[in-house]
């Protein structure tokens, strides 16, 4: 789900109140936005961003936080105007505030963004196949608490070391999960998306075992050849003892933003990326080490077609 090379982390995980001067979001004035602290999401946005000063006459300020509770109460107060891709299975407060979801409105559901998320746990696939497999048998959940011995550190004494997701703010409950189903293991949080890659790459490249979190798409199943444990099928009254959702992730902005301001609305509507579209963008910043808005920049000039047709019609 989540670049942290040009992402800085402003805000708390709990909840947030952000204060900017009073300047009415108009052509010409400046536009609020929550930017995703994973670097697919913070794309997303910035195709928004860039295409809303060009195109528009817009100035924005991005705003990073961390995905949750936080950025939703900021989004329904007004703090916040509209972000990009937020994937349903990571948030507690949809169910308040989006009206698709059972919610009071607070929060706009604009549209789909394109973009579909699995997540789950995934080991290396050396451990799982081949004649040197250590744990040939891991194939689900059900079969975590036989291997636990090969995932245990001085750091979880007895129990194995899960990778978990990298924040808290992520609400992924992963020791929660632990514990109702039973599984001898203790998750660890790494606490920035960069790490848990790195943690990752540095165990795969010295050949040792380890079992993580992560998701698709993303590059991380292109640099690492990685097979998926299957856990419980996902059920909201069973969760966290289940896996996640297949995440149809959408956009979203503040219901009075969205009156004032129909054309970017219009705009946040119109724009679309799919997983294969976004996954070289995210490679570029996360493996190349380019910066997300020379990214974007050249994206945008390649794919002029594409952008030019979702502006609004009044543009």
């Amino acid at each position: 789900m989540k670049s942290n090379k040009t992402i800085a982390t402003l805000a708390g995980l709990g909840a947030i109140s952000i204060s900017f001067a009073a300047t009415p979001a108009q052509a010409g004035g400046v536009l609020k936005s929550a930017v995703n602290d994973w670097t697919g999401g913070a794309v997303m946005c910035e195709i928004v961003h860039q295409i809303a000063e060009r195109e528009m006459g817009f100035k924005v300020k991005r705003i990073t936080m961390p995905s949750g509770p936080g950025r939703d109460e900021a989004i329904r107060a007004g703090d916040l105007d509209y972000g990009c891709e937020l994937w349903p299975s990571y948030s507690t407060t949809i169910q308040k505030y989006v009206t698709e979801y059972g919610g009071d409105g607070s929060m706009l559901k604009v549209s789909d963004s394109g973009v579909v998320g699995v997540s789950s746990y995934y080991v290396p696939k050396y451990m799982v196949e081949g004649s040197d497999a250590k744990a040939p048998d891991l194939k689900s959940w059900k079969d975590m608490n036989k291997y636990a011995s090969l995932f245990k550190t001085l750091e979880t004494g007895e129990k194995g070391r899960l990778l978990g997701c990298p924040t808290a703010a992520w609400q992924c409950e992963d020791n929660k999960r632990m514990e109702l189903l039973g599984l001898n293991y203790t998750a660890v949080e790494l606490g920035s998306e960069a790490a848990h890659w790195a943690e990752m790459q540095a165990a795969y490249k010295r050949g040792e075992p380890f079992i993580a979190y992560a998701w698709e798409p993303h590059w991380i199943h292109a640099a690492l050849d990685l097979v998926k444990v299957e856990l419980p099928e996902h059920s909201e009254e069973k969760w966290p003892a289940t896996g996640w959702a297949t995440d149809v992730t959408f956009n979203y902005a503040n219901p009075k933003f969205a009156e004032d301001h129909p054309e970017m609305i219009e705009l946040i509507k119109n724009f679309r990326l799919t997983n294969e579209m976004q996954a070289p963008m995210i490679h570029a910043i996360d493996v190349d080490g380019k910066e997300m808005e020379e990214v974007v920049d050249a994206w945008l000039a390649d794919n002029e077609s594409t952008w030019k047709a979702w502006l609004p019609a009044t543009n």
